[in-house]
């Protein structure tokens, strides 16, 4: 029998498939509530630390446990894919998450797993400290950003245009801010700021848009990576 941790709501319908629609309430459907939705949305922003960290700080943390930065951000991923692997087998669901997730890869390993790509892949600028972090930071801050905004207008206003609009506008300020503060080309930023939003847009069954929002820009970065 599967059991979950603190899931019973008092609001709503269980959700019995993983593609929803785009406009639907998730406060209605998160453990805890509105509660844990604030919760869940405060995770997801707090996650803009992570390349601030990785990218000041990551040599001194890998040399901490005797291995590389690219190192400890595999063993962290791994680490997240084995948590998820048996949360899944017993299909535990914590405050924050969703009902759906009981059955399916979470929102937060999803998200874990891009951050960890983009980290691994993306390529780094020659300076140090954060200048390493021209691509990285801006993809990363896409997700931690560019989706609670975009979350929060469709669930508010029921319209994914609204959704678009706001979203566009936070994308093109974290990647265009992005190339004054830390040397990101422009081109870039014009190019990955609306594939961020892109990302979004999409309702796919198994691939949560944690995932789409910086595998997108990140798949197109590689691409045109020899041109930039």
């Amino acid at each position: 029998m599967r059991h979950s941790i603190d899931c019973r709501f008092t609001r709503g319908e269980a959700l019995s498939d993983s593609e929803v629609p785009f406009d639907i309430d998730h406060v209605d459907h998160s453990v805890g509530g509105f509660g844990g939705h604030a919760f869940r949305r405060f995770t997801h922003i707090a996650m803009s630390i992570i390349p601030l960290v990785y990218y000041a700080r990551g040599q001194e943390l890998g040399d901490y446990f005797s291995v590389s930065p690219r190192e400890l951000v595999s063993m962290i991923v791994i680490s997240i894919l084995i948590i998820e692997f048996l949360r899944l087998r017993f299909g535990i669901v914590v405050v924050g998450q969703r009902e759906y997730e009981a059955s399916q890869i979470s929102a937060f390993a999803w998200g874990g797993i891009a951050v960890a790509l983009a980290l691994l892949i993306a390529p780094e600028g020659d300076g140090s400290g954060l200048e390493r972090g021209l691509y990285g930071i801006p993809l990363i801050f896409g997700l931690t950003f560019v989706d609670p905004v975009m979350g929060e207008v469709k669930r508010i206003k029921k319209n994914l245009n609204s959704a678009i609009v706001a979203g566009s506008v936070v994308s093109f300020s974290i990647w265009l801010g992005c190339h004054f503060w830390l040397g990101t080309p422009l081109v870039a930023a014009l190019v990955l700021a609306p594939l961020t939003v892109l990302g979004e847009i999409p309702s796919l069954k198994y691939i949560d848009d944690n995932a789409t929002m910086v595998l997108i820009p990140l798949a197109a970065l590689v691409i045109l990576s020899p041109f930039l």
